[in-house]
C-alpha cells in the first residue's frame, strides 16, 4: 500500500514560480483536450488507451500546438485519460445498483454487468438510458498541475541542508530548481500543484515505512459508529476525535461570518464600478476580497481535522483486530427537518474522511475491516431490538424503559449486525425495518397472555372462534 505526501516549497524565486504558471496553464489545455475527445460516450466507444492517444497526436500533428516538452504533454495524456476511467468507473457503480434493482434473473443480471464491463453498454437501451443519468460529461478545471515522471526530476542537498527538487521547465535541458524545507527527497513520479505563490509537491511513499505501520492492532472484534461530534464510538462505550465536532462548528461559523463581510465589500466594490470609480473597487478586489488566506485556513483546517480523524482511528484499531463499521456511502432521506445552521455544520461532516482513515489503518496495521448495513442501527434499542424514540445523544426505548447513550447504543447495533443472517450489506432500508418488526412481534407472542384472568378464560371456552379471530387480528 502506498500513501501521499506532500513539500511544501519555501522561498522560491518569483520567475520560477512564473514559469511554472506558464508551463501549467498550457498543460490544463492538454487536458481539456483529452476530456473534449474522450470524455463522453463517442470517446469510451473508440476504446483508446492513452498510449494510442499519444501516438495519434504523434502522427497528425496535434502535439505542436501545446508548447511544451514531450515527456510533459505525454504524462498529462496519461494522467487525464486516467482521470476519465475513474469518473466513468463511479458511474458504473450506481448502473450495476439499476442493473439489480431491474431485474433478479441472474443469466440476465449477469449479461448486462458484463456488457457494462466491457464498455459495450450503447448497444444496450436500459443501460445506455442509465449511463447517460449518471456520467455527465466531463470537462477540464485543472490548469494549475505539471505531472513529473520518475526519471525526469532530480535532487540535492546544498551546504545549509537545504533540498533543491530539479524538475523540466518549458525549454528543452533547463531544469527549474525549487527549495524545499526538508531532507527527503521525494521519489516516483511527482505531481506538483501551484497554489498561492507556492508550490506543492505530491509524492508516494511505501505505508509499511511509516512508524504508524508498525504498530500492531488489538485482539478483539469491536463495533463503531461515525459520527458528527466525534469521529468514532465504540461498542466498549469509548469515543474517539471528541474534537471533531468542535472543529467543524467553528470552521462553519467562522465561514458564515467572514462571507457575510466579503458579501458586503463585494457589494461596495460593484457600487463604487457602476458609479465609475473604478479605482476603488480594484483596491478592494485586490486586497479585501483575495483567495490566497482563505485557502491556506482552509487547507490548515482540513489537515486538522485529518489529524483528529485518523487519531481516533488508531486508537480503536489498537485493540480491534476486526473493525465492524456501518456503510454511509448511501444517503437516508429523513422526514424530520432541520434549521439551516445545523444544515450547514452537517454539509461540513467529513464522514468520507473517516471512512478513508479506516480503510487506510486497517490495512496499513493488519486489522481486518467489515461494513455492515446502516439502516435503523441508530434507532433500535440494542437489548430488545425495538425501535425507539432518539432525542440529541440519547435513545429512549419504549419497551425496556431505559434511556441510552445513543452512539454507544449505534455501535453495539452495528457489532451485532456483523452476523446478522437476514440483514445483509445492500439490504432495503424498508426490507430491514420489516426484519425488525418482525422479530419483535415474535418476540411478542412467545410472552404470555397478560389478560388471563378466570372470567377471560370462561369467556374464551364459551366462544373459541371469536378469540381465535381476536388474535388473528392482533397478530395482522
Amino acid at each position: 500500500m502506498r500513501v501521499t505526501r506532500i513539500a511544501y516549497s519555501t522561498g522560491l524565486n518569483v520567475g520560477k514560480y512564473a514559469g511554472l504558471v506558464e508551463q501549467a496553464r498550457r498543460l490544463g489545455r492538454v487536458r481539456s483536450e483529452v476530456w473534449q475527445r474522450y470524455g463522453s460516450i463517442g470517446g469510451v466507444g473508440s476504446g483508446l488507451k492513452d498510449r494510442q492517444v499519444r501516438d495519434r497526436w504523434l502522427a497528425d500533428g496535434t502535439h505542436m500546438q501545446f508548447g511544451v516538452l514531450a515527456n510533459a504533454w505525454k504524462e498529462t495524456v496519461r494522467d487525464a485519460m486516467g482521470d476519465i476511467a475513474a469518473n466513468l468507473a463511479s458511474a458504473k457503480v450506481e448502473v450495476s445498483r439499476a442493473v439489480g434493482r431491474r431485474t433478479s434473473d441472474p443469466a440476465e443480471r449477469t449479461r448486462m454487468l458484463g456488457v457494462l464491463k466491457a464498455d459495450r453498454w450503447a448497444g444496450d437501451p436500459f443501460l445506455a438510458r442509465q449511463m447517460r443519468k449518471h456520467w455527465k460529461r466531463g470537462r477540464n478545471r485543472t490548469h494549475d498541475q505539471i505531472v513529473v515522471r520518475a526519471d525526469q526530476h532530480n535532487s540535492v542537498v546544498d551546504g545549509s541542508g537545504r533540498l533543491w527538487l530539479a524538475v523540466p521547465g518549458l525549454e528543452r535541458r533547463r531544469m527549474v530548481r525549487i527549495p524545499l524545507p526538508t531532507t527527503v527527497a521525494p521519489t516516483g513520479t511527482l505531481r506538483l500543484i501551484l497554489r498561492g505563490g507556492r508550490v506543492e509537491v505530491h509524492y508516494q511513499i511505501d505505508a509499511s515505512q511509516m512508524r504508524s505501520s508498525q504498530r500492531p492492532c488489538g485482539d478483539r472484534t469491536i463495533g463503531v459508529d461515525k459520527g458528527y461530534t466525534e469521529a468514532l464510538t465504540d461498542s466498549d462505550g469509548g469515543h474517539h476525535g471528541t474534537r471533531l465536532g468542535q472543529l467543524l462548528t467553528a470552521e462553519s461559523d467562522r465561514l458564515t461570518e467572514r462571507n457575510h463581510r466579503r458579501a458586503k465589500l463585494r457589494s461596495i466594490a460593484n457600487n463604487a464600478a457602476m458609479r465609475g470609480d473604478h479605482a476603488k473597487a480594484h483596491r478592494i478586489r485586490a486586497h479585501n476580497l483575495g483567495t490566497v488566506k482563505r485557502d491556506r485556513q482552509a487547507a490548515r483546517h482540513r489537515a486538522t481535522v485529518r489529524t483528529e480523524i485518523f487519531t481516533g482511528v488508531h486508537r480503536v484499531v489498537d485493540k480491534a483486530a476486526t473493525v465492524i463499521a456501518e456503510d454511509l456511502t448511501r444517503s437516508f432521506a429523513g422526514r424530520k427537518r432541520l434549521g439551516k445552521n445545523v444544515n450547514r455544520r452537517l454539509a461540513a461532516w467529513t464522514k468520507g474522511v473517516t471512512a478513508e482513515a479506516l480503510a487506510n489503518v486497517s490495512e496499513r496495521r493488519g486489522s481486518a475491516l467489515v461494513h455492515v448495513n446502516a439502516a435503523y442501527t441508530s434507532q433500535t434499542c440494542h437489548r430488545c431490538g425495538r425501535l425507539g424514540r432518539r432525542n440529541g445523544d440519547r435513545l429512549h426505548c419504549t419497551s425496556c424503559g431505559v434511556v441510552w447513550q445513543a452512539d454507544v447504543n449505534a455501535a453495539i447495533n452495528i457489532l451485532q449486525r456483523a452476523g446478522d443472517p437476514d440483514i445483509a450489506l445492500h439490504t432495503p432500508h424498508r426490507a430491514v425495518r420489516q426484519i425488525l418488526q418482525d422479530r419483535t412481534d415474535r418476540h411478542r407472542t412467545r410472552l404470555p397472555v397478560q389478560d388471563s384472568s378466570p372470567a377471560i378464560a370462561e369467556r374464551r371456552a364459551k366462544h373459541p372462534n371469536r378469540s381465535a379471530t381476536s388474535n388473528s387480528r392482533k397478530q395482522v
